[in-house]
C-alpha cells in the first residue's frame, strides 16, 4: 500500500514583499516518521488546484501561525491581534469543512484548532491576558519564548475521549505559543484537554466516525522525546490509510 498523503497548511508572509508561503519543518519530519507523506497546501491556491489536491489527499493537517481575523466571528481585531490572512483563512476552513463533509482524517495543532473551531461557527479570545488574565505566568506558559521542545505546563485530558486514547495518557506536559484560545466551542466540537487555567487545550468532533482533533500545544516539537506526540501523527497516518 502506498503512503498516503497528508495536506499540510501552510503560514504565508504578510505585508511583506516577495510573497512566501513557508511551514515549520518540524511538521513535514513528523508526517514522515509517522509513515506519511507531506504535501503543502498554500493559500495561493486556487479553485482548480484545491480540487485536485481533494482528489488525492487522505488527510490534513492544520499547521500554527497568525491569528485568525476576528470578523469570521464576528468580532472587531483586538490591539494584539497580528499577522492575519484572508487568504489562509479562507484555504484553511475551506479544506476543513471538505475534510469533515468527506470524513478526511484531520489534525489541527495550535492556530489550526482555533481554525478548526471558527469554521464550525465557534469564536475565540483574542488575547488571553488582556481578556480572561491567568493564574499562570502567561509570558511563559502559554506563549514561552524558550526553547520549542521544552514544555512548559500541564494539561489534562477527559477521561474516554478520542484523545486520550490516541495520546495514551490522561495527563502530560506541553510545550505552547499562543495568545488566543477558544471562547465559544464551534458546532459538534466536544472539549476534551484542559489547561491548569481552564484554557481548551483540546478539542474532537462528537461524531465518532470522523477523526477530527484539535491540540492547542505543539506536538510536533515533542515527537523526539514524547511518545504521546508521536501517537497523535501515527493516528492521523494511520487513519489516512484506511
Amino acid at each position: 500500500m502506498n503512503p498516503p498523503l497528508i495536506g499540510v497548511s501552510t503560514s504565508v508572509t504578510v505585508a511583506s514583499y516577495p510573497e512566501r508561503a513557508y511551514v515549520n519543518a518540524a511538521y513535514l519530519h513528523a508526517i514522515q516518521q509517522a509513515g506519511g507523506v507531506p504535501v503543502l497546501l498554500p493559500p495561493q491556491l486556487g479553485g482548480p488546484a484545491r480540487r485536485e489536491f481533494r482528489k488525492r489527499l487522505a488527510g490534513v493537517l492544520l499547521t500554527g501561525g497568525g491569528d485568525v481575523c476576528p470578523e469570521r466571528f464576528a468580532e472587531a481585531p483586538h490591539p494584539t491581534t497580528s499577522d492575519v490572512s484572508e487568504a489562509r483563512d479562507g484555504l484553511e476552513i475551506d479544506f476543513t469543512l471538505w475534510a469533515i463533509e468527506e470524513e478526511v482524517p484531520l489534525l489541527a495543532i495550535c492556530r489550526g484548532l482555533q481554525v478548526l473551531n471558527v469554521a464550525l461557527g465557534g469564536s475565540l479570545h483574542q488575547d488571553i491576558p488582556s481578556e480572561l488574565g491567568s493564574p499562570l505566568d502567561h509570558s511563559q506558559v502559554h506563549r514561552q519564548t524558550g526553547t520549542r521542545h521544552v514544555p512548559t505546563h500541564h494539561v489534562k485530558v477527559q477521561d474516554g475521549s478520542r484523545l486520550a486514547g490516541i495520546l495514551g495518557a490522561l495527563e502530560l506536559d506541553v510545550n505552547s505559543f499562543h495568545h488566543q484560545g477558544i471562547k465559544r466551542l464551534g458546532r459538534g466540537l466536544a472539549e476534551v484537554a484542559w489547561a491548569p487555567d481552564s484554557i481548551i487545550e483540546g478539542v474532537e468532533l462528537e461524531d465518532p466516525a470522523r477523526f477530527v482533533v484539535g491540540v492547542q500545544w505543539h506536538p510536533e516539537e515533542l515527537v523526539a522525546a514524547d511518545p504521546a506526540a508521536r501517537n497523535l501523527f501515527a493516528a492521523l497516518v494511520d487513519r489516512a490509510r484506511a
